[in-house]
């Protein structure tokens, strides 16, 4: 059984964006982590889900790939992958391949992280 979302399919396939190949391998990484994992389209993009809104991609970044992470300031990031200074929300962002090849091992142990404390 997948826990792949087929709405998230159809979004990918009707994303006109220089980044959605990019967008589908981690789409693809992330929910390949834990089986645990779902995913829906919510605030107009793929969501990562496991007991709660985990991250969303921002659809409209056009340089790099933009994972909002809806609580980041509350996950802990070992690797230093979350960006920002909120009192909540955190990003990880993905210039291109070679970018989320070197940063697999921290977008993996944050989503980990994430199942571990909503456990």
């Amino acid at each position: 059984m997948s826990n792949r979302n087929p709405e998230v399919d159809t979004w990918l396939a009707n994303y006109a964006n220089p980044q959605r190949a990019l967008v589908a391998k981690i789409r693809d990484f992330v929910m390949d982590v834990s089986p645990e994992l779902s995913e829906a389209v919510k605030w107009q993009a793929p969501t990562f889900i496991y007991k709660g809104n985990i991250a969303s991609f921002f659809p409209r970044a056009k340089k790099n790939v933009t994972l909002m992470f809806h609580q980041g300031a509350s996950i802990d990031d070992p690797f230093g992958l979350l960006e920002g200074d909120g009192d909540v929300a955190r990003v990880a962002r993905f210039i291109d391949d070679a970018d989320f090849e070197a940063k697999k091992p921290a977008l993996e142990a944050v989503i980990l992280r994430w199942i571990r404390d909503h456990a």
